[in-house]
């Protein structure tokens, strides 16, 4: 059953016998059925990254990749201490970037369940209430004030039906709501005989008779898009690591003047000037990471 096209030019009834539903909505076998062929009402989400490989993630940085180097130089030179104090503050970031991803992410998963409510529908001429994702097309969702519209659809019925569309359409004011056929090709906002998933009712009553569930709403189209382009960081995350890795050769060009002069100008063993030099880079670079995930985390806030 393919979705029906220019759903706000067409009549209740045409669209009842398209998609093969009636008055009385679905049955509760048919319903299933549609639901196995369909899948849930809700927004597919990508692959999600595992922990292991967030924890990964973290180690790409200019200034980890710095901080490693330098390890591995204390490690060779002997100088254990250096080489433990920076891999534990080094693998300590990565621990406390990979919780503040997965944090992130929970939050994120728990406001998709919020969002996911339950609907009133017609099934076997009676009204019943089910979890907004088996809502399934062809179904006749039953909408009453303060309900939240779990799919798209074409109204059938309304009674003074106002919804506020502004995650949608960006609409502040609601819209209010009409049963009649519209002629032509209007815009998303001007559909007034039509409901979408993620608005919400603010007054009146209505039905309507569902024609889109999960990916093919206009949430899910937008879903669609978010998902098919690439990741982008904001542009103060760009500049903190433009600013990062600017940072970080200033200290290696200046720990390398600090090892010349040490060695040329004052005659110092070049193995005790080196380490110095090394031990400055460390602790600068640690500084400076210290700042970036500071920054990095006040971004994320």
């Amino acid at each position: 059953m393919k979705t029906p096209d220019q759903i706000w030019q067409r009549s209740g009834k045409d669209l009842l016998d398209t998609l093969e539903s009636g008055p009385g909505g679905l049955t509760s076998h048919e319903a299933a059925r549609r639901l196995e062929r369909y899948g849930p009402n809700e927004l597919r989400e990508g692959g999600k990254k595992s922990t292991f490989r967030i924890f990964l993630e973290q180690f790409a940085d200019f200034l980890v990749i710095i901080l490693i180097l330098a390890a591995v130089v204390s490690a060779v030179l002997g100088d254990v201490e250096s080489t433990v104090v920076i891999l534990a503050v080094i693998t300590m970031n990565a621990v406390l970037g990979t919780v503040q991803t997965v944090k992130a992410e929970a939050s994120l998963d728990s406001l998709k369940q919020m969002s996911a409510p339950t609907a009133k529908v017609l099934r076997d001429g009676t009204v019943v209430q089910i979890p907004g994702r088996e809502v399934v097309p062809g179904d006749i969702v039953v909408l009453e004030a303060g309900d939240a519209v779990c799919a798209d659809g074409r109204l059938l019925e309304c009674a003074s039906l106002k919804t506020a569309e502004s995650a949608l359409t960006g609409e502040s004011l609601p819209v209010e709501k009409a049963a009649e056929v519209i002629d032509g090709e209007v815009p998303l906002g001007d559909r007034k005989n039509m409901v979408f998933s993620g608005t919400f009712v603010t007054y009146g009553r209505g039905r309507f008779l569902v024609t889109g569930t999960g990916m093919d709403t206009e949430m899910g189209k937008i879903a669609a898009l978010l998902k098919s382009t690439s990741e982008k960081k904001t542009p103060l995350q760009v500049s903190l690591d433009q600013f990062g890795k600017k940072l970080s050769i200033g200290i290696l060009i200046l720990c390398g003047l600090l090892f010349a002069v040490s060695v040329l100008l004052r005659g110092e063993n070049v193995m005790s000037a080196f380490l110095f030099a090394v031990a400055l880079a460390c602790v600068a670079g640690l500084v400076t990471l210290s700042l970036h995930r500071q920054s990095g985390a006040m971004v994320q806030i």
